[in-house]
């Protein structure tokens, strides 16, 4: 586990190029935390960002309302079949699961996992699959043990895993249950999590 402490050096082994996506999931806590996440990632940032946030099957579009408000990326609820963008925020519709396919979305009615749709595990897993070291899996503060398993596969398809410190979360169970499930890459206070996701992404740019 490392401790973000600045600027990447081009020797660093976890310095590397082509980032083309990063998964964010969380629950319990996710408003506030995804509000200071989103509004620490600059308007150059050009690498794509899909978010799980459980919430109730019949929450209406206030989700993505809130959180424009504190971002300067564009910001939407995905639709079946969307080509994913760079410098896009994207969020899984209420009572939808997510998936990611080589450069699009697809959303799922499939049975909930984890008591959850949309599940973080399935974003997560998906993601694996089709982008395997070329995603940053993000867990924040949660209720549940969501994200853990999905997690854990991005990292064993050799992309990083980026723990929030649950010491700073309103609830630890979720990063909790991540840092049982994997050996994080950075285990962060929530203020420092934008940051290191700049860094290391800008670095992949420079390549």
């Amino acid at each position: 586990m490392r401790r973000f402490t600045g600027e990447l050096s081009r020797d660093d082994p976890l310095a590397r190029p082509s980032f083309e996506l990063i998964v964010v999931g969380t629950s319990m806590g996710g408003l506030n935390a995804l509000s200071i996440l989103l509004a620490g990632l600059p308007k150059s940032f050009l690498v794509p960002v899909a978010v799980v946030q459980h919430r109730h099957k019949d929450s209406d579009n206030t989700l993505s309302s809130f959180l424009q408000r504190h971002s300067t990326l564009p910001l939407k609820a995905v639709e079946d079949k969307e080509t994913i963008m760079p410098g896009w925020i994207y969020l899984a519709p209420a009572d939808y699961h997510l998936l990611v396919e080589q450069g699009s979305f697809a959303l799922s009615t499939e049975a909930p996992v984890s008591y959850a749709r949309p599940s973080i595990d399935v974003l997560f897993e998906s993601a694996a699959d089709v982008y395997a070291e070329r995603v940053i899996g993000v867990i924040l503060t949660g209720a549940n043990h969501d994200g853990a398993q999905g997690l854990a596969k991005i990292q064993e398809r050799g992309g990083l895993a980026i723990i929030q410190d649950p010491a700073t979360a309103e609830s630890r169970t979720m990063p909790e249950a991540a840092i049982a499930a994997v050996k994080p890459d950075w285990i962060l206070p929530l203020s420092g999590i934008a940051p290191c996701l700049v860094n290391l992404c800008q670095f992949a740019l420079k390549e």
